[in-house]
């Protein structure tokens, strides 16, 4: 077995990697020159059912006059669409066109800066232009964005499109899409208009709140503009706390603090309170976060990492996962996650730095390509990190709650939740209430956990039901909303009934495209038009694709069968015997 010492070896050399990094392949794949017969996927190389998507054709529109134009041919010819982006790092099927036969819109090329005003505080960039070039732009000229999702990989189109967000409870919260003053849409359109028409959406329209979380199914977002704030300073304080009063610190928390979230690692009873306000702009101080996770990781390493864990699960080797998942855990703690005072080490706390630098990481995406010898540690082109993602955010006054109950999880079953020390913990982040329709609908938790997937879909995890449990805690017991662009089926189940708005999502989505030509089956099973979100086959249950309602969804010939939860009796878990 791979020893405890080569890991930890591992994981000091990723924190001094060479900043070189292969950047991601496209997720479009065509099988001939005229961009026909193509494939798409997620940046992670596999949808919850694994299944690889088809269309006929990609285009690449390059201005929004030729987005008008690929609209309208499509809707002539009753062709359904499906609009992609440069990364496409969504994990649902949101992406994917119905059959084979349908039309891939591409916004890689409609990335520019089109409009900066400063005197007003505005910012006009196509859909395609992604966080990154958002946040460099507007630092050039004094502005800045006041929040943001952490991972900078995406394009301002994808992330309004699934309500992707950072971390507060001030102001307008930290949705991006609060931010939207106006926004242009390409929608498919009767003959009178051309097949195509673009609607042109501010403040005043009530249909601005439809289009601002989306999913894709009311067109193509062309232009969007965002209100920002002058460039500011903040001060970042990581600090590490036993967990024992966890749930009643939480809510406290996120009030005392504008950037809070709290990283919580449960089977080690710790949890990290990152301590995040704005100071004055004359406080000294240019620190950057260069999140580790986010850095090129040697794809040697990364392949290394994986076969460990692989190592751990067929032997079901829990106290060793659980070692590795302290150290992993303890080595970002001490390296502050990948904080630095002035872009080159970490002298200590507070780290003070300028918005730009410190909001939002991602420096596997910068670089020239150096023939795989890094990555991003996600990239399928190499056997490393191989994951789920489930996400759901819970009411503010749940939360203590459900803290509780996942705690008496970890009492029942100690090394249960330890795989989560590999994967960064359980992010706990901020949201407030949206006037989007498919927003979030009240100040609530969101909470991240991403952990251990097999490559062979019929082949239990290690533990498998306690975060089976903590999944349906959350979205049934918790009631918690998933978010649009992670999570595996199940949460999906009956979300749209948790949406008091979502009659009117639909009404804009009917007058918009009435003969649904940017839906899917996919999508209308969201959005409750159609049965069948989840999918009811041998060994579902595994992968998340339904949830466990017989003994053949888990996989008896290993050991697993349907069971209820530990704690959350109602909860139905694969589980084996012991």
């Amino acid at each position: 077995m791979m020893s405890n010492i080569a890991f930890r070896s591992t994981i000091v050399f990723l924190l001094f990697s060479a900043v070189l990094s292969t950047p991601p392949e496209d997720p479009i794949k065509c099988a001939t020159s005229e961009n026909t017969t193509c494939t798409i996927t997620n940046s992670y190389g596999a949808f919850p059912d694994r299944s690889i998507c088809k269309a006929a054709q990609v285009l690449y529109p390059t201005t929004e006059q030729e987005l008008v134009s690929v609209v309208a041919s499509a809707t002539r010819n009753k062709t359904k669409m499906k609009v992609a982006t440069r990364f496409s790092h969504s994990i649902p099927k949101l992406v994917c066109p119905e059959g084979e036969n349908g039309l891939l819109i591409s916004t890689k090329y409609l990335n520019k800066i089109l409009k900066v005003d400063v005197e007003t505080r505005t910012m006009t960039v196509e859909s395609g232009v992604t966080l990154q070039q958002l946040i460099n732009e507007a630092a050039k000229v004094g502005l800045a964005l006041p929040y943001a999702p952490y991972w900078w990989g995406l394009t301002i189109g994808g992330l309004m499109g699934t309500g992707a967000h950072g971390s507060t409870l001030r102001g307008k919260g930290s949705a991006v899409h609060d931010y939207v003053v106006e926004l242009r849409i390409v929608r498919p359109a009767g003959p009178e208009d051309g097949y195509a028409m673009v609607e042109n959406l501010n403040e005043q329209h009530e249909d601005l709140n439809a289009a601002k979380v989306s999913l894709g199914v009311l067109g193509v977002i062309s232009q969007i503009t965002l209100k920002l704030e002058p460039l500011f300073k903040r001060s970042i304080t990581y600090v590490a706390k036993d967990d024992s009063d966890l749930g009643g610190q939480v809510v406290a928390f996120g009030d005392a603090h504008e950037f809070a979230d709290i990283t919580w690692y449960p089977s080690q009873h710790k949890a990290i309170y990152r301590v995040d306000d704005r100071v004055p702009i004359n406080t000294s101080g240019n620190g950057l976060y260069d999140f580790i996770p986010f850095r090129p990781t040697p794809s040697l390493a990364s392949v290394f990492i994986r076969t460990t864990e692989e190592i751990q699960e067929s032997t079901n080797d829990a106290n060793g996962k659980c070692i590795v998942a302290s150290t992993a855990s303890n080595t970002l703690i001490t390296a502050a996650y990948g904080l630095t005072n002035n872009g080159i080490i970490f002298t200590g706390y507070p780290i003070i730095g300028f918005q730009n630098r410190l909001q939002s990481s991602g420096s596997c995406l910068d670089s020239l390509q150096d023939a795989l010898i890094t990555t991003c540690a996600w990239d399928p082109r190499m056997k490393g990190l191989f994951f789920h993602q489930t996400t759901f955010s819970i009411r503010l006054s749940f939360v203590k709650s459900f803290i509780e109950d996942v705690q008496k999880l970890v009492e029942l079953e100690p090394k249960g939740l330890c795989v989560l020390g590999l994967y960064n913990g359980m992010l706990m982040r901020y949201v407030t209430a949206s006037s989007a329709y498919l927003g979030h609908q009240e100040n609530a938790l969101d909470i991240d956990i991403t952990y251990y997937r097999s490559k062979d879909p019929m082949t239990p995890r290690l533990y498998e039901d306690i975060l089976e449990e903590v999944e349906q805690l959350g979205i049934f017991k918790y009631g918690g909303l998933p978010h649009w662009g992670k999570n595996r089926n199940l949460a999906f189940e009956g979300a749209i009934k948790k949406y008091k708005s979502a009659e009117y999502f639909l009404r804009v989505k009917e007058k918009y495209d009435l003969d649904g030509l940017f839906s899917s089956t996919w999508t209308d099973q969201v959005l409750g038009l159609k049965d069948g979100v989840t999918i009811l086959k041998d060994g579902c249950a595994l992968e998340g694709l339904c949830i466990c309602l017989q003994d053949s969804h888990c996989n008896p010939s290993k050991g697993y069968y349907c069971r209820p939860g530990k704690v959350y009796k109602e909860a139905r878990v694969c589980t084996n015997l012991k």
